[in-house]
């Protein structure tokens, strides 16, 4: 059977694999290209995820694509807006014939002979799955579990006479109206969760095992929305963008220059956001340092205000185990609830699950290194696509769709068929991908590849030096080595 062949294929239809698209369409207009997406709708996790409130946990002129204004009056965006947002960008690039549907990829095989990516493709419910070709492989797969969210093993939750969801999973047709709510977790899902549930049930408990940093800020944009009103919308929205990156960036480092400070003019904000009698000490003051694990976002600090209005309350304390009308905490108490919510985390899977091979050998992802945070030592023609942990995905996204087109266009030019980051045989020292302590990003360390201790192996959390390094230095470092291929 004839497999069919495309100069580049990107993985993912989600926030970044539509930008990237536009990136190719754009700046290398004779490519052929097809974006491969498993499920049966474009969006990716702004389409996965349906549980009440779901919104961005950062503002919407970084989450926006650079080449794509965000108008809407809210920075601070619920999902559906966001989902619309990608639907429409998708439309107006005529993206829609270039994507396939129900395309699941479950392994790409690298051929030195071809100088050819071979992808093992499933399709909708067929068992056999078929074959596609490429000279470039784009992974814009994101790195969420798309099957499973993450629930920790509660001694007797069978026993549990209500409903237990997670947030990934969410019946649409789940009643909580009037009913005792519990959400289990303390991360961004939580804080989003608490608030837009408290409009309908009776009362609802975040029971967190350790506190979160948390941080109000107001779910639309006033600067840029004057800006709007007097500048063309490009430009205002650049501006604000900009505006947005630099703030990030300044108190991204003045968290991590003085921790100190930084935590006490959190806590002190939640304290002043909160009842006098309320204690922000147990509930609000985590032990670790800012961004050792990300800040939670709370839009018009709606969280503090459910609290302050009775509506919704903090415990925290452990799991000791389920009983049927609620949870046995691990001080003894009983916390009683008609639905409880494990916003427990999520599951991670690096490259979307796939199995990579090099000449029929499996690729180590985890014991590979990651080259300018977007390609794999060792392994031709392949990029990928993370964001930062400090800021949006998309301003590494977009950085990142760029650096492979410029890749690709030095490619052509030159006549190369393979380019390859090249790790020397020694001076790199092995680090973790990320540093950070969060749950989710420990238990997932063995599917992602590490960074190195010096660059161009480090990765930078920084959009500043990325966006010099990515978009204007040049790409003959030493390191990414291009050649003919094989004869």
């Amino acid at each position: 059977m004839t497999k069919e062949h495309f100069d580049t294929l990107i993985v993912g239809a989600g926030l970044s694999g539509i930008g990237s698209a536009v990136h190719l369409g754009k700046r290398c207009p004779g490519q052929s290209f097809a974006i491969l997406e498993g499920r049966a709708r474009l969006g990716g996790t702004w389409d996965l995820f349906r549980y009440p409130g779901v919104r961005s946990d950062s503002d919407m002129y970084t989450l926006g694509y650079s080449f794509k204004p965000w108008t809407a009056g809210e920075a601070i965006a619920d999902g559906a807006s966001i989902l619309q947002y990608i639907q429409d960008t998708a439309q107006e690039h005529g993206l829609l014939p270039h994507i396939r549907f129900e395309h699941r990829v479950t392994g790409a095989a690298w051929s030195s002979a071809q100088s050819l990516w071979t992808l093992t493709v499933q399709t909708g419910a067929d068992p056999e799955p078929v074959h596609m070709t490429c000279r470039f492989l784009l992974v814009c797969s994101g790195y969420y579990n798309y099957a499973h969210g993450y629930t920790p093993a509660f001694a007797g939750q069978d026993q549990f006479a209500g409903h237990l969801v997670h947030p990934q999973d969410w019946p649409q047709d789940l009643n909580y109206r009037g009913k005792r709510v519990v959400v289990i977790g303390s991360g961004a899902t939580a804080m989003t969760l608490v608030p837009a549930m408290a409009k309908d049930a009776a009362h609802v408990t975040m029971l967190q095992r350790s506190p979160t940093y948390v941080v109000a800020r107001p779910r639309s944009d006033a600067i840029a929305n004057g800006l709007r009103r007097l500048l063309p919308t490009g430009l205002a929205y650049g501006l604000t963008r900009w505006k947005n990156v630099l703030l990030g960036l300044l108190f991204f480092r003045l968290a991590k220059g003085r921790p100190e400070q930084f935590k006490e003019g959190i806590v002190k904000a939640a304290a002043a956001a909160l009842p006098s009698h309320f204690d922000v000490g147990t509930h609000f003051n985590p032990r670790y340092k800012p961004w050792d694990q990300r800040l939670c976002l709370v839009p018009d600090g709606d969280l503090f205000a459910v609290i302050r209005s009775g509506q919704a309350d903090v415990v925290t304390d452990t799991v000791a185990g389920f009983e049927p009308t609620g949870i046995r905490l691990g001080s003894g108490a009983l916390l009683q609830a008609d639905v409880v919510v494990t916003a427990t985390g999520l599951d991670l899977l690096g490259f979307g699950g796939m199995a990579l091979r090099v000449d029929g050998k499996t690729v180590d992802i985890a014991k590979s290194m990651s080259y300018k945070g977007m390609m794999l030592s060792g392994v031709p023609n392949m990029a990928y696509v993370i964001g930062y942990t400090n800021a949006s995905w998309t301003l590494k996204s977009d950085l990142t769709g760029a650096f492979v087109c410029r890749v690709l266009r030095h490619m052509h030019r030159t006549g190369s068929r393979v380019c390859m980051p090249a790790l020397p045989a020694s001076g790199v020292l092995p680090q973790p991908w990320v540093d950070f302590s969060s749950g989710y990003i420990q238990r997932s360390l063995d599917q992602f590849p590490q960074q190195g201790s010096s660059t161009p192996w480090r990765l930078n959390q920084n959009y500043l030096h990325d966006l010099l390094d990515l978009r204007f230095r040049p790409l003959a470092d030493g390191v990414l080595q291009f050649s003919k291929g094989a004869d």
